[in-house]
C-alpha cells in the first residue's frame, strides 16, 4: 500500500496537479518534462510557501509553468519528491508505530477539543477517531478496504495531507459511514466540477475545518452542496475577502469561523440571512464597522436571527455606532470585543466595557466574563450620569433630539428604568473646584477585625498613590502591598476596583459618603 517506485512511475505518467512533499515543504506539480539545457526529467512545482521558491516557472527566458507568486516556483528532480501514501498505509504506519502516543493524543477540530480515543481494544475497527495530520496521505488506496478496516471512525484529521482533489477526499470519506467531523486544514484541494456527485460521501458530516487552505468564499459556496448537514465550518486564515450570499447552501450552519481573513466589511451583512447561525468569529479581520442590513436582499427579514455569540477581537472598531448596530441582533448574549479602538471620554478601558454593557441590554457575557446583575446595574447607572448633560441639552424628558437618540438608543429606556439623573450628578466640577472639593471617605479593613473604620476628608483630585501614602503612615504597611476597592452608597453590594496609583479619586467616581476597602498581602 505504500507509494513504491512502481507507484511513483504511475504518478509520473500524469503528475500535473498532484501534491508532493519535499522534506517539510509541500507543493503542487505544475509541469513535468525536460528543462533546457539540463538532461533528464524535472518536476516544475508551485510551493505552498512562496518563500521556498526561486522563480515564476520560467528558466532562461522559457515559461514552463505559471505561479501566482513571482518567486513561488522551482524545478525538482522526481526522486526528491514524495507523492505520499494511501490512507490505510498511513494508518498502519502511525498506529502500529506510535499507537500509545496517538491513542492518547488530544484532537482539535476547529476550536473544539475532542477526546474520543477511549477504546476497549486497540484494534483499527474500534477506532472512533483517526489522526493523520502531516502523514502525506494521497488517496483512498484499494476500493472498499477503508470500510472494512476502520468502519467506526467519527472524527478524522487529514490536515497537511497530499490530497489533490475533492474526489480524492470523497473516496476516503464515502467509506466512513459514521464520519461527523473532518479536519482538512493546511491543504491545497482543487475544486470539483460537480460537487453534487460527492454529496453522499459527506452526507453525515457536521463539522469541517478548512483553515489555511487558500480558499475564497466563492469557492466555499461552490463546494457547499457537498455538505448537506454541516453545522460547524472553520475557515480561519484563508484568502477570503468578499462574502457572497449563501443562496440555498449552508442553511444548516450553526457555527462559522472567519478569523484572520482580510474581509471587505460591507460584505459581512450578506451572511445575515443564515437562519441557524448561532456563533460567528470575525476576529482579526480588519473590521472597523459592520452594517447588519443586507442591501442586496430583496425582502426584509430579521438580521442574523439566531446569532448568540459574536467574536470581534483584534479589529479596528472605533465608532460607538458600531455597538449600537449590534443591538439589532435579537438573540445576541455573548460578545467578545477585545483589542479594538473604542475609547471613552475618561480614557479608561473599564469605562468602555461599562458602555458596551449599557448599550446592549440583552448581553450576558462580555469578553468571556459573565455580566452580574450588580455589574449591569452599575454600568447602566454610570451611563445615565455620563451622558446626562448631553441628554438635557438634547431636550431631556420632553423629547430628546433624533441625533441624541441615534447615538444613545437605550438611554430613554434606562431613564424609565432608573429615573432621570439628579441635577448634582450632571454637573462636572471645574478643575479649580475639583481641586478644592473635599469628600468624606470611610476606610474599612474587611480582612483585619482589629482595625476600626477610619473617616477622612480628602480632595477628590487626590491621586491614589498619595492615598496609599496616607494609609502607610496610619497602618505601617508598605504602599506596594496595599490593595484598594470601594463601594458606592448608591449601588449596594458591588466593589469597584481602584487599580491605578496615578489616577485620582474623582477618576474612579469615588464620592462623598463612599467606603474604601483596604486589604494587604
Amino acid at each position: 500500500m505504500r507509494t513504491d517506485q512502481s507507484e511513483r512511475d504511475k504518478m509520473l505518467l500524469d503528475p500535473v496537479g498532484r501534491r508532493i512533499s519535499c522534506g517539510k515543504e509541500r507543493a503542487t506539480v505544475r509541469y513535468v518534462g525536460h528543462v533546457s539545457p539540463y538532461e533528464g526529467l524535472w518536476l516544475g512545482v508551485e510551493w505552498d510557501n512562496p518563500e521556498r521558491g526561486k522563480h515564476d516557472g520560467s528558466h532562461e527566458g522559457v515559461q514552463y509553468f505559471t505561479c501566482r507568486n513571482p518567486k513561488g516556483g522551482s524545478f525538482v528532480r522526481p526522486q526528491k519528491a514524495s507523492f505520499g501514501v494511501d490512507f490505510l498505509t498511513a494508518v498502519y504506519l502511525t498506529y502500529q508505530t506510535n499507537a500509545e502516543e496517538v491513542l492518547n493524543e488530544e484532537i482539535f477540530i476547529s476550536s473544539k477539543k475532542l477526546e474520543w480515543f477511549v477504546v476497549e481494544e486497540k484494534r483499527f475497527e474500534n477506532l472512533p477517531s483517526v489522526v493523520l495530520n502531516h502523514c502525506d496521505v494521497n488517496g483512498a488506496g484499494v476500493a472498499g478496504e477503508i470500510r472494512k478496516t476502520t468502519p467506526n471512525v467519527q472524527w478524522l484529521d487529514l490536515s497537511g495531507s497530499l490530497l489533490s482533489t475533492w474526489k480524492d477526499v470523497a473516496a476516503i470519506t464515502e467509506q466512513l459511514d459514521k464520519l461527523e467531523g473532518l479536519q482538512l486544514s493546511v491543504n491545497r484541494i482543487s475544486l470539483t466540477s460537480d460537487p453534487w456527485a460527492h454529496r453522499q460521501a459527506f452526507s453525515n458530516l457536521k463539522l469541517l475545518a478548512l483553515n489555511n487552505c487558500d480558499f475564497t468564499w466563492l469557492q466555499i459556496l461552490e463546494c457547499a452542496p457537498m455538505w448537506p448537514r454541516l453545522e460547524d465550518l472553520s475557515l480561519e486564515n484563508n484568502n477570503i475577502r468578499e462574502l457572497q450570499r449563501p443562496e440555498g447552501v449552508l442553511q444548516t450552519l450553526k457555527s462559522l469561523n472567519l478569523s484572520c481573513n482580510p474581509l471587505m466589511q460591507e460584505s459581512v451583512s450578506r451572511l445575515s440571512s443564515l437562519p441557524r447561525l448561532e456563533w460567528l468569529n470575525l476576529s482579526n479581520t480588519k473590521l472597523s464597522i459592520i452594517q447588519l442590513e443586507d442591501a442586496t436582499q430583496a425582502t426584509c427579514t430579521d438580521v442574523f436571527p439566531a446569532l448568540k455569540n459574536l467574536n470581534l477581537d483584534h479589529n479596528n472598531i472605533s465608532e460607538w455606532s458600531m455597538v449600537n448596530e449590534l443591538a439589532k441582533l435579537p438573540c445576541l448574549v455573548k460578545l467578545s470585543c477585545r483589542d479594538n479602538k473604542l475609547v471613552s471620554s475618561d480614557g479608561n478601558p473599564k469605562t468602555v466595557n461599562q458602555m458596551i454593557i449599557a448599550k446592549l441590554g440583552h448581553l450576558l457575557y462580555l469578553n468571556n466574563s459573565e455580566i452580574s446583575f450588580e455589574e449591569r446595574k452599575g454600568a447602566e447607572l454610570d451611563y445615565i450620569k455620563m451622558f446626562g448633560e448631553e441628554w438635557l441639552k438634547a431636550g431631556g424628558a420632553d423629547q430628546p433630539s433624533t441625533a441624541f437618540t441615534c447615538q444613545h438608543p437605550r438611554y430613554q429606556m434606562l431613564i424609565e428604568k432608573y429615573g432621570a439623573p439628579e441635577e448634582g450628578e450632571l454637573k462636572k466640577p471645574e478643575p479649580f473646584a475639583l481641586k478644592n472639593q473635599l469628600i468624606n471617605i470611610t476606610f474599612v479593613f474587611p480582612d483585619d477585625a482589629d482595625w476600626e473604620p477610619i473617616s477622612k476628608k480628602l480632595p477628590a483630585s487626590m491621586v491614589v498613590q498619595k492615598v496609599k501614602g496616607l494609609l502607610h503612615r496610619l497602618l505601617k504597611i508598605p504602599p506596594a502591598d496595599l490593595r484598594l476597592t470601594y463601594t458606592s452608597h448608591k449601588v449596594s453590594g458591588t466593589e469597584f476596583p481602584i487599580d491605578s496609583d496615578l489616577k485620582t479619586l474623582h477618576f474612579y467616581s469615588v464620592e462623598d459618603g463612599d467606603q474604601v476597602l483596604v486589604r494587604w498581602s
